[in-house]
């Protein structure tokens, strides 16, 4: 993964979001299921009428199956030839190739030292909670979990706030061999929207794997009262998974946002994260 476009490619950003629901996650995988990387790659080759060449993007969070997007990020490097020939028609081409449920809202050529994994400062998520007896809005069931118990919305914001900081996060993380699972949680927290819904909203310069979702998971065991408020904080600390702490369902959760830092920072954020993740190149 390149710090920096080739000779004789551009780096163009991608904004974007979809509906994660009949996609098996961002990344490709063998086996032809359907991916949100899979389609845009496609219909990028077809549009740019590429032949057999594919072009490979790479994104700011590989979300899992299931799991939805809003403020998706990515990049792909293109021949400056083909780039000039189509990034004035480019955006609604692909809007008349891709699926109703990916949409790619801004294809701009990307400053340097720009990489859309790398260069991000932070991402945000939120995941949505329906609690009420009858079950949830019958528009929004594909994107908020129903629990059937009623929520203290107060005590899970105190549970919340007390994950906030740089920890190890191994007793939320599906562990990754050679990877770390240091992250640093800027702001969580819990509130009751005017509909009823509850958003579970967190911020992190970046999330292991399922960690989102498993912390959810121990939120909602300390709302419906079968945990107490400082139990999501005994678990942190004990640093192993406990078989108490679910991961929720992937339908709940959207990636809403990825931030960047000015142009001029762009190429040391990059720098700083590759140390971070190990990989240093």
């Amino acid at each position: 993964m390149s710090e920096v476009a080739a000779p004789g490619f551009v780096r163009v950003r991608l904004d974007l979001s979809y509906d994660g629901g009949e996609f098996h996650g961002w990344a490709k995988q063998a086996g032809g299921q359907r991916t949100v990387q899979g389609e845009i790659e496609d219909a990028l080759r077809t549009v740019t009428r590429s032949g057999e060449t594919t072009y490979e993007l790479t994104v700011a969070g590989r979300t899992d199956a299931g799991v939805h997007a809003r403020g998706q990020v990515a990049h792909v490097d293109l021949p400056e030839e083909l780039w000039g020939l189509h990034q004035e028609k480019l955006l609604k081409r692909l809007a008349g190739r891709l699926p109703k449920d990916v949409r790619v809202w801004a294809l701009t050529e990307a400053p340097e030292g720009f990489n859309a994994r790398f260069a991000a400062l932070w991402r945000r998520y939120i995941y949505r909670v329906g609690d009420r007896p009858g079950g949830v809005d019958p528009l929004l069931r594909s994107h908020v979990l129903w629990h059937d118990w009623e929520l203290d919305v107060d005590v899970m914001d105190a549970a919340a706030k007390s994950l906030v900081g740089e920890h190890d996060f191994a007793a939320y993380a599906k562990k990754r061999e050679g990877a770390s699972t240091v992250r640093e949680i800027f702001d969580f927290g819990v509130r009751r929207t005017a509909d009823g819904v509850v958003e579970i909203e967190v911020r992190a310069d970046a999330f292991c794997h399922n960690q989102v979702r498993s912390m959810v998971g121990a939120l909602l065991f300390v709302g419906d009262g079968h945990r107490g408020v400082e139990w999501p904080r005994k678990v942190l600390d004990a640093r192993v998974r406990d078989s108490a702490v679910h991961v929720v369902r992937p339908h709940g959760l959207t990636l809403e946002e990825v931030a960047y830092p000015a142009a001029g920072q762009l190429a040391e954020r990059q720098r700083q994260a590759r140390r971070v993740r190990g990989q240093v190149h």
